[in-house]
């Protein structure tokens, strides 16, 4: 038997675990509690999103009578200004996930994300917030995937899903540099994105129908596609 100065010890040692665990336990429920469904916030990610996408793609409308200049500095304004609002929304929510904003406001705040390629860091930090909300079912899969290739990609390293592109001089969509190539379709499958060269057909297709006056101009009459597997 333990004299008994070291048995009053060894009961206080464990009476302090409980009240760690106690608190820890506390402290999880504390964290995992209910998130209350931010209509205003629903709302005022969508509004930004609809300029982001004006912003994101060629003049449009009115824009079509700005000049390079002019165009590029609207571009600039506005991804530069959403992404010090994103932080502020960020720094308060981390990651907008399904149950703040639905996927509605979860997807728009991601999407704006996307488009902060001026800040890297800034995607990187939600980037690591993301993947914990989708590892609990709170952020979508697909979109971790677009994100971890954009952050990768800003950073100057290897793309992990296939998700970023350029063009070969027929036109054709190549991946930028991959990390595992021969698994990539396995890691695609994973989050729910279709093969690769599913993917890259549908982004040749695409760069075909917007760029197809120059496309003829230079004799390609029709997009150079892959092979998909098991067709």
């Amino acid at each position: 038997m333990l004299p008994r100065t070291k048995r009053i010890t060894l009961i206080a040692f464990i009476t302090l675990l409980m009240f760690q665990s106690c608190d820890r336990k506390q402290e999880e429920t504390k964290n995992e509690s209910p998130v209350e469904f931010n209509q205003k916030l629903q709302d005022e990610l969508r509004k930004m999103a609809e300029i982001d996408q004006i912003a994101a793609y060629i003049p449009q409308g009115k824009y079509k009578e700005m000049t390079n200049e002019e165009w590029n500095s609207f571009k600039d304004s506005v991804f530069t200004t959403h992404q010090i609002r994103l932080k502020e929304i960020f720094d308060k929510h981390g990651f907008v996930g399904f149950d703040l904003a639905g996927e509605e406001g979860s997807f728009n705040f991601w999407l704006m994300v996307q488009h902060s390629d001026h800040n890297p860091d800034f995607q990187g930090k939600v980037l690591a917030d993301m993947r914990i909300k989708m590892e609990k079912g709170n952020a979508s899969k697909r979109n971790y995937a677009y994100l971890t290739d954009r952050v990768n990609k800003n950073l100057g390293k290897k793309i992990i899903y296939g998700t970023q592109v350029s063009y070969n001089e027929y036109g054709q969509a190549i991946s930028r540099p991959l990390e595992d190539s021969a698994n990539v379709n396995e890691r695609r499958a994973e989050v729910g994105l279709e093969s690769i060269e599913e993917y890259l057909n549908r982004m040749t297709v695409s760069h075909f129908e917007m760029n197809k006056e120059n496309m003829l101009k230079k004799g390609i009459t029709e997009p150079k596609l892959y092979k998909v597997p098991n067709e």
